[in-house]
């Protein structure tokens, strides 16, 4: 959530910002009134609080008098004990309505406030899903025609290697289900282990976090608003199959206030990821590039708001090492301000070469969420300024089903086989080609 103080300091600038996401900029006014009405709320309770502590004490004074006045005195005493006694009930009717007012305002002041996104970064390009940014285009495309190859796409070439059962997946699972099976297996553990070991290289803690969360870590993260439509609930137990290592990773430190000197905290995750896929309708139906179950590697970062810009520019570089690694043509775009997640102020995706859809196709991910996603999940961190929210940004290493489609397709050779990058040869036994195995 943001700071209720930004948004009574400078409204114009958050409701320039749900303009920018193609969100409702009334919902600013909805939660300025709210707000006035807690805080007038919460004013009217302690008032009648500090009367009813006054009275209290007042009365204990007069039970006190009472008990060492002289006979001739008692009369009056009980008379001003009597007075102040008639009073009480009514002020503790008072006091009872008061309280139910401020927790009626403050839970709708809470409500508005938990559908509020976080502030645009003022640099991210303006306007939907078409309108990002090309950053930069990395790597050349290979010339399949003057190689000879007629190229095909990745079901093609890893039903022919052994290595993916999309049929199966389907019987035994339901659509958008697969299995990885002998070379494919060993690649996706191939490049689970590249990841981790690059991340590790880089001072990331590795982390196998759970893959069931309870509501407060889904709703913390900002993944039960305008995405709740694709997270699998299980209603029984009540409780969420993640989307992303990033819901587990943030609220691996919910609740809790982190030393300034501890900072930046970087953990990499590994973890299954689920997503309904509702609103995708027809799309990527072929294949496993849009899938409701795949694996993944995510790095997250906690630390000190004023570093995150730097931050979220070192695990973009991060992301594009391991795509180097993997020597795949790619782009990196700056993501579109109406095109964010609800936590997201800026996000740069990579995407991967598909030589199949002769298209670029997003494989990764970083976002900055500043103090968004902290202030939710209450972590904080505490330096010489005193105790204050901190920042949190996350990014994806590898999606393991996206890159595989990527990796068969720009490396297939006219053999039907698939060239192996250097840099993955160590975690498959030193295999330059992907062959079915024997």
């Amino acid at each position: 959530m943001i700071d209720l103080k930004l948004l009574r300091d400078d409204p114009d600038r958050v409701r320039e910002s749900q303009r920018r996401r193609g969100e409702d900029p009334g919902i600013v006014d909805q939660l300025l009134d709210a707000d006035e009405l807690r805080r007038a709320a919460e004013a009217t309770f302690s008032a009648l609080r500090s009367e009813q502590n006054l009275l209290s004490k007042q009365i204990g004074h007069i039970q006190g008098r009472l008990k060492k006045a002289a006979d001739d005195d008692r009369a009056g005493i009980q008379g001003e004990l009597e007075a102040a006694m008639a009073g009480t009930a009514d002020l503790a009717e008072r006091v009872k309505a008061a309280d139910s007012r401020r927790v009626s305002a403050d839970a709708e002041a809470a409500t508005l406030l938990g559908q509020l996104s976080n502030l645009i970064d003022s640099d991210a390009p303006v306007g939907g899903e078409d309108d990002f940014t090309v950053v930069e285009e990395v790597g050349a495309r290979r010339d399949f025609a003057a190689e000879g190859i007629t190229v095909r796409d990745h079901v093609d070439i890893g039903e022919a290697l052994g290595a993916i059962d999309i049929e199966r997946g389907a019987k035994v699972s339901g659509s958008r289900f697969y299995y990885l099976t002998g070379v494919g297996a060993l690649l996706e553990l191939a490049l689970v282990n590249h990841a981790i070991a690059l991340a590790c290289g880089n001072g990331f803690t590795p982390m196998i976090p759970p893959a069931l969360v309870k509501p407060a870590a889904m709703e913390g993260t900002g993944f039960l608003g305008q995405a709740a439509e694709n997270v699998y609930r299980l209603e029984q137990d009540d409780m969420y199959l993640v989307g992303t290592a990033e819901v587990p990773l943030a609220a691996y430190h919910s609740d809790e206030i982190l030393d300034a000197d501890t900072l930046p905290r970087r953990y990499v995750g590994y973890s299954p990821c689920f997503r309904r896929e509702a609103g995708s309708g027809g799309r990527d139906t072929r294949g496993i590039f849009r899938v409701h179950w795949f694996d993944k590697v995510e790095m997250f970062t906690y630390c000190a708001p004023e570093d995150a810009v730097e931050e979220h520019k070192r695990l973009l570089g991060w992301e594009r090492q391991f795509m180097d690694s993997l020597e795949i043509p790619y782009r990196v775009i700056d993501v579109a301000s109406g095109d964010l997640g609800a936590s997201a102020a800026r996000k740069f995706d990579i995407e991967a070469w598909v030589p199949s859809q002769e298209r670029y196709r997003e494989v990764t991910s970083t976002s900055n969420c500043t103090e968004f996603q902290a202030r939710r999940l209450r972590i904080r961190m505490r330096d010489e300024e005193g105790v204050r929210p901190l920042a949190t940004l996350n990014g994806t290493l590898v999606a393991i089903t996206r890159t595989i489609v990527a990796l068969l397709e720009n490396h297939q050779q006219a053999d039907g086989s698939v060239r192996v990058p250097e840099a993955l040869r160590p975690y498959l036994g030193g295999r330059e080609l992907l062959t079915p195995l024997a």
